[in-house]
């Protein structure tokens, strides 16, 4: 019983969400058990272009370090974030949002090429939750019970609240650049004077993961609640 509970749980999760937050578990296991080390996953621009070692493209955005407190804290804001993006402003446009994917790993690879990071899983999480963020204004959010403030702020109070705990801010900046970018061309520029469409998801993407018709007993995570730990509870204003 409770493996077919699971199971059905499990299988809830939009397929991207799923897909991305189990290569991230089972990336960690494997190297909890020491079947891989972090040395074979980190970003080195010099193992891949000149050793041929491309893995590192994918998996320094699926190792989060070792399993402990900051290892939950990014896997609870990866799936709650990736989730609510999925069945929020992307439902019903899985390949859009592979697309995210892609155009935003790809820039963050570039930035990374400058910037002293071997591990870019955490800068992506922040830049999920920058985009949701800005496409959902109104949702007040409650940060340890002693901070209330509108959803655009999140981002910059979790910057805040790594150079409180004496991390660097370079992860967060990177994320908060990357999503503003996307955000940029897909939200704000197609509706300006003059503005259009940057950014189109190729008709491959559409062909593979965009399906004609919705499951009609799908259950989307509900976008009101949109924390991962208890200072994550918000409710949009004027609700």
């Amino acid at each position: 019983m409770a493996y077919q509970t699971f199971r059905q749980e499990y299988l809830q999760v939009p397929p991207v969400t799923r897909a991305y937050t189990t290569a991230c578990v089972l990336t960690t296991a494997a190297v909890q058990l020491e079947l891989i080390t972090p040395f074979q996953l980190y970003f080195n621009p010099e193992l891949i272009f000149k050793h041929f070692q491309v893995w590192r493209l994918i998996t320094n955005y699926l190792f989060f370090g070792p399993v402990g407190f900051n290892f939950l804290f990014n896997m609870i804001f990866l799936y709650r974030y990736c989730r609510m993006l999925e069945e929020g402003s992307f439902r019903g446009r899985t390949a859009d949002f592979v697309f995210m994917f892609l155009f935003g790993g790809l820039l963050m690879t570039i930035f990374g090429l400058f910037v002293n990071l071997v591990f870019l899983g955490q800068a992506f999480t922040i830049m999920l939750v920058y985009v949701w963020s800005r496409r959902n204004p109104y949702v007040r959010m409650n940060f340890f019970g002693l901070l209330i403030f509108q959803a655009p702020f999140l981002p910059w109070v979790l910057m805040g609240f790594s150079l409180l705990l004496g991390n660097s801010i370079i992860v967060d900046l990177l994320g908060i650049a990357v999503g503003h970018i996307y955000f940029f061309l897909e939200d704000v520029f197609p509706n300006q004077p003059g503005g259009g469409r940057l950014l189109r998801t190729p008709s491959v993407l559409k062909a593979i993961f965009d399906t004609p018709e919705d499951d009609p007993n799908y259950n989307p995570l509900p976008e009101e609640r949109p924390g991962g730990f208890a200072w994550g509870e918000g409710q949009r204003l004027g609700g």
